[in-house]
């Protein structure tokens, strides 16, 4: 969505932001003198980034968990960062969907290279795309050519039906031929994955990612908005936004997010998105060859994800400064910033987030800390 539209928005103004961000007294984890490598580089975030708050939580391969915070959670309160507090994820989300649709790989209720149109007769017909040649794998490696939707969307705040997003983007040229099998990041191959999965089963995608997912492993801070629904309950981070670093910070942490659907709407906590990822990658959530087909399936990402990035289906390695890869994903959306990663076999995770979504060096930063925090003990 253009960042203009948040100017539009019902939303609260707060001032006094360079009293606040970069005060100690609101590092909510480090009034002792005893701080860790961990908390000094969730502290360097705040400072360096300039974002109102931070929240770092790491798992190690004993299960021992750590969580480190800093800044400020609430600027209209003062309130500190909540440890392990809920954000919106953005598009970690994406990875959520596709073991969804994984999992009904294994089912035999869909079947990847299996064209679109075969589940969702007629519905992608336009400049942006053609069901009959766009398979399921495409949708979910990226590799369909379907325009992003969200590049195109108004400075209009309301509440979006899946369709109305489908139609945005059907709409613009498609970016590739999916015979070409060009990798380009865009939130439409999940918009249709959602819209899939919700065809397959008939039941809405927020109850099967609740069934599938979010309830086996007791994820009890993780939710997928229902309608209408645009507040966060429970400790959370309030999200933020700015034009400018010399402008006060707007709280948009209640914006309507339906835009965002099955690319990005989901609200979790760094923990919960430690646990998923982690269950994932040692085999909790799918089949072997569900999850071998999301690992080696995988194209360049590196424009968007870093050096050395290869996107799978729904899930992105990145090489580790130590040696071997990380697993994970990644999530922007207004009034937030996060990375997780997990090792190899799920053993370590570590998941970091900020309340204000930053640029590509904000992105990079946040690698680097979720980097650290994987090579800092044996895997």
């Amino acid at each position: 969505m253009p960042l203009s539209a948040l100017r539009r928005a019902t939303v609260v103004t707060v001032t006094g932001l360079a009293l606040l961000a970069p005060a100690a007294p609101a590092l909510a984890d480090s009034a002792r003198p005893s701080a860790t490598p961990l908390q000094g580089q969730v502290d360097a975030l705040v400072r360096d980034l300039g974002v109102p708050g931070a929240v770092a939580t790491v798992r190690d391969r004993d299960g021992r968990v750590e969580s480190r915070t800093a800044g400020i959670g609430d600027l209209a309160t003062g309130a500190p960062v909540p440890r392990d507090g809920a954000i919106r994820v953005g598009s970690n989300t994406k990875t959520f969907v596709a073991v969804a649709v994984l999992q009904l790989v294994g089912e035999r209720r869909i079947e990847l290279d299996r064209d679109l149109d075969h589940y969702l007769p007629g519905l992608v017909r336009g400049p942006g795309g053609d069901g009959r040649r766009i398979t399921v794998r495409q949708l979910l490696g990226q590799t369909s050519g379907l325009p992003n939707y969200s590049k195109y969307l108004s400075d209009e705040i309301r509440p979006y039906r899946p369709a109305e997003l489908l139609a945005i983007a059907l709409a613009h040229p498609a970016t590739s031929k999916p015979e070409d099998r060009t990798w380009a990041y865009s939130n439409t191959n999940y918009l249709l994955a959602g819209m899939l999965v919700e065809e397959v089963t008939g039941r809405p995608l927020g109850e099967e990612l609740e069934r599938r997912i979010i309830r086996p492993l007791g994820l009890r801070h993780t939710r997928f908005p229902a309608p209408g629904e645009s507040t966060i309950a429970g400790p959370h981070l309030r999200g933020y936004y700015r034009d400018t670093p010399a402008e006060p910070f707007t709280d948009i942490t209640d914006m309507d997010h339906s835009w965002a659907w099955a690319a990005g709407q989901l609200v979790s906590t760094p923990g919960e998105l430690n646990r998923f990822f982690g269950a994932l990658l040692r085999g909790e959530l799918l089949a072997p060859r569900q999850l071998e087909q999301m690992r080696t399936s995988t194209s360049d990402a590196s424009a968007t994800f870093g050096p050395g990035a290869r996107y799978g289906l729904g899930l992105v390695s990145r090489p580790l400064s130590c040696g071997g890869v990380s697993w994970g994903h990644g999530g922007s959306i207004p009034g937030y910033e996060s990375r997780v990663g997990v090792t190899e076999h799920g053993r370590r995770a570590a998941a970091v987030a900020v309340n204000e979504q930053r640029g590509d060096a904000g992105r990079e930063q946040l690698d680097r800390v979720v980097d650290a925090a994987l090579c800092a003990q044996p895997r």
